[in-house]
């Protein structure tokens, strides 16, 4: 044997055993089961397999757009305060359109000082005038857009830190291309996708405000309680009866103040805890700035009512006794679990708008069970199937093929192993489809060698001149198929993307055992022989 042979001899061998580690890493046994559980833990199935839920939502990016015109309406009423600019009515007067905002009864001669209100605090506004001295602001077209895709990728992220700390393995959560500000959610092996589902959609959008009276039994009472009209900074807001004075269960309402003292963003950290006295609640503290503003609030409303409101319901009202700096609890008719949550889905951040779900399917673990057994089945018998004909048509050069194409899967999943990917029903069929494509390159390859021993060639110049002519269409055949996976991989969804992914690594697992196995296993056997003595092929 010469070196040149033995040096690629060792590298197949090497190969070999790093994609084999890929599979198996470093069994804790060395038993049938134990290699099983190996390959299991490197080797994560997907949906289709393992089973579990599969969501489409939508993110209601209106309701991002009304949190942010909200805000602009505040600061536009601030603008004209301070520019002593009077006006009749502000509202946004189209539910479906909540990018607009109008003034109603503006004089002409203030005109120009709204103009330059709206240039200087709302520059991602657009300023109109209409009749009988109305304006109407409007949010521009491409401030609105990068607003909607900031919404949908903030839910995508605040529900992918939900899903994450749950501990759901191998998670899909990315946007869905087939319809507007929707998101793909796949959750393999889910036992309770109905909790889930809570956690994903709760916005837990939490603020500390000012509580300026309540409770209430109803709207009606509360405002009959202030003349029937309720403070232009105030709003009601439904909440549990915390009061005993109540003495039922039902919904009561309180009146606390439009602007919060701090919010959800100025959380820094939420864990679940007890109160004095051991009853579940949900411990938080705020971050530097939050603590400053907190502190700040506290200090000059001590002895007034402060109410945590969550979700737009008040769950607690209590009297600010002293200044409160940088942590707090929110008390309530908790569960266990659910202070579980809410801390989880706190610490996680509050989604920016609504989501709607379009479509769930799930998957249950029996069915994945036999698909893993129907598609490993098909697997199996279409390998058998290959490698038979490959030794009965081909003799003992059958061999060689054979060799090469088990070499060849193994490399497939040690690289599913190595890069933690997620095995789906199509990304099997991939598989099958790689064994095919192995088989055909080691068909143009013999083919090609048969025909120039025919030619009347040496056995080692018919393999020479087979792999030489033959490696042009297997790179032309390989470099096709392999884009075709690329487009599917980028325009495709979880998995399609399997499919793709196992295809491409498995084409290009191929070119290196049916042209370098093959070869040296040729130059190997062809090495053994004696001058003249013919090729089993």
């Amino acid at each position: 044997m010469n070196k040149n042979l033995g040096i690629k001899l060792i590298v197949i061998a090497a190969t070999l055993l790093v994609f084999l580690f890929g599979i198996f890493g470093i069994p804790k046994q060395w038993t049938g089961q134990g290699l099983l559980d190996s390959m299991q833990d490197r080797i994560h199935l997907g949906l289709d397999l393992k089973g579990g839920t599969h969501l489409i939502l939508q993110v209601q990016v209106n309701d991002a757009v009304n949190v942010e015109t909200d805000n602009a309406m505040e600061r536009l009423k601030a603008g004209m305060r301070s520019h002593k600019v009077n006006y009749a009515d502000i509202t946004k007067p189209d539910v479906n359109a909540p990018e607009r905002i109008v003034l109603k009864g503006v004089p002409p001669e203030s005109s120009s000082d709204l103009r330059s209100i709206v240039s200087d605090n709302l520059p991602e506004y657009d300023l109109a005038s209409g009749a009988e001295n109305t304006f109407t602001v409007t949010m521009k077209l491409q401030a609105l857009a990068d607003l909607k895709n900031r919404a949908v990728a903030q839910a995508i992220e605040t529900i992918r830190n939900r899903i994450d700390q749950l501990g759901v393995s191998e998670p899909i959560i990315q946007e869905h291309g087939l319809g507007d500000y929707q998101i793909l959610v796949q959750l393999p092996g889910v036992d309770d996708p109905a909790r889930v589902k809570d956690i994903m959609q709760s916005t837990a959008m939490l603020s500390i405000r000012q509580s300026l009276g309540g409770p209430y039994p109803s709207q009606e009472a509360a405002l009959q309680e202030k003349g029937g009209v309720l403070p232009p900074d105030a709003e009601l807001l439904p909440g549990k009866n915390i009061g005993a004075q109540q003495g039922d269960n039902g919904p009561v309402w309180y009146l606390v103040s439009r602007v919060a003292a701090v919010t959800g963003r100025d959380l820094r950290d939420a864990q679940p805890s007890r109160d004095e006295n051991g009853t579940p609640s949900v411990a938080f503290n705020l971050t530097n700035q939050g603590g400053t503003k907190f502190a700040s609030f506290t200090g000059a409303h001590v002895g007034d009512s402060l109410a945590v409101v969550l979700d737009n319901k008040v769950q607690e009202v209590a009297v600010i006794k002293s200044q409160i700096h940088d942590s707090g609890t929110i008390e309530g008719r908790f569960t266990e679990q659910e202070t579980k949550d809410l801390s989880m889905v706190l610490r996680s951040g509050a989604l920016p708008a609504g989501i709607k779900y379009l479509e769930e399917r799930t998957v249950g673990p029996s069915l994945g069970s036999d698909s893993i057994r129907a598609g490993v089945r098909a697997a199996i018998i279409g390998m058998l199937a290959v490698l038979i004909f490959m030794l009965i048509y081909y003799r003992a050069a059958g061999i060689n093929a054979d060799v090469a194409l088990i070499l060849n899967l193994i490399i497939l999943l040690g690289f599913l192993g190595f890069s933690q990917a997620t095995l789906t029903l199509p990304g099997i069929a991939g598989v099958i489809l790689t064994v095919g494509m192995g088989v055909d390159s080691n068909v143009l390859i013999f083919e090609r060698i048969r025909e120039e021993l025919r030619n009347g060639k040496t056995p080692p110049s018919a393999v020479e001149q087979g792999f030489g002519h033959a490696w042009i269409t297997i790179v032309d055949t390989h470099v096709t198929t392999i884009v075709s996976a690329v487009i599917l991989f980028l325009f495709g969804t979880g998995p399609v993307k399997g499919f793709a992914v196992t295809l491409s690594f498995g084409l290009f697992a191929n070119l290196f055992t049916a042209v370098f196995v093959s070869r040296v296993i040729f130059d190997w056997v062809l090495s053994r022989k004696q001058r003249g003595e013919a090729l089993s092929i």
